[in-house]
């Protein structure tokens, strides 16, 4: 009779085919330095034109220069501020009407419907209203980003209480929970792991608002980077501005992704150990 080999239980099967820690950025940097050493190739033997889309080097130089004139630190901030501050006002309103809303029936028919329809709006149609509303300040700018941060945090709260399980809401209604205790104590913890993943949209469309916002007349910006760079033909400034927006909002989804980790470590998902 053969005897069947016992599984090996001293390693943990999560961690069978898991990645060594400093592996996983340098997989992540992978493919764009791939596609920045073949680009430089090409322009350097002639295969590809370098006047237009600028090769690495002179896109390090650019950088270089503008780091060393400040004008990189300066406008790197300036958009930094505007995104923190229309993500903040975003993230509460989304929250707060999401939360509303799914817990509400009457409130879900009455405002959905037309929070679904503005949500169809593309960003740049609200850039002429909010310059005769609030002017050509930062109350219009940040209100244009915190505008397209509320849509995704919304509708990732309101799906996420709506999906959550019966059972969970019949034991709050045994200890007789109010209604924002409810909310607050069962609704919204059910729905963490889909408000993170809404946060992390949310975040990603404010950085792609602010470039909208700092069309607005701003003088300061990675936005006002990119629209000098083009009246002035400078290709390179403008590859340098998208390679600032890439590196700023990749920076600040990690940010946030490792500071909503210690509130998902509950979760036994596919994911969670990869």
């Amino acid at each position: 009779m053969t005897v069947s080999a016992e599984p090996n239980i001293s390693e943990p099967a999560a961690s069978r085919g898991r990645l060594p820690r400093w592996v996983r950025p340098a997989l992540g940097l992978a493919v764009p330095l791939a596609a920045a050493v073949g680009w430089e190739a090409a322009v350097r033997t002639g295969l590809g034109d370098g006047r237009l889309v600028p090769p690495p080097s002179v896109i390090l130089a650019t950088l270089a220069e503008l780091t060393r004139s400040g004008d990189l630190g300066r406008h790197a901030i300036a958009t930094v501020m505007r995104v923190a501050s229309g993500f903040a006002l975003g993230v509460v309103a989304g929250t707060l009407l999401g939360a509303v809303t799914a817990y509400w029936r009457v409130a879900r028919h009455l405002i959905d419907p037309t929070l679904q329809a503005l949500r169809a709006i593309p960003s740049i149609a609200w850039v002429p209203l909010f310059i005769l509303w609030f002017g050509i300040f930062e109350a219009s700018k940040v209100i244009l980003i915190a505008v397209g941060v509320f849509f995704p945090v919304y509708l990732g709260v309101l799906g996420a209480i709506l999906s959550v399980d019966r059972k969970i809401v019949e034991v709050g209604r045994v200890f007789r929970l109010s209604g924002p205790a409810m909310v607050r104590r069962i609704l919204l913890p059910a729905a963490l792991p889909t408000y993170v993943v809404s946060l992390r949209a949310g975040l990603g469309l404010g950085w792609m608002f602010v470039v909208a916002a700092e069309i607005m007349g701003a003088s300061e910006g990675l936005g006002y980077l990119l629209v000098d760079g083009q009246q002035l033909g400078k290709p390179a400034q403008i590859v340098a501005a998208i390679i600032a927006f890439a590196v700023l909002g990749k920076l600040s989804d990690s940010v946030l992704a490792m500071a909503a980790a210690p509130l998902l470590r509950w979760e036994d998902a596919f994911g969670a150990r990869r």
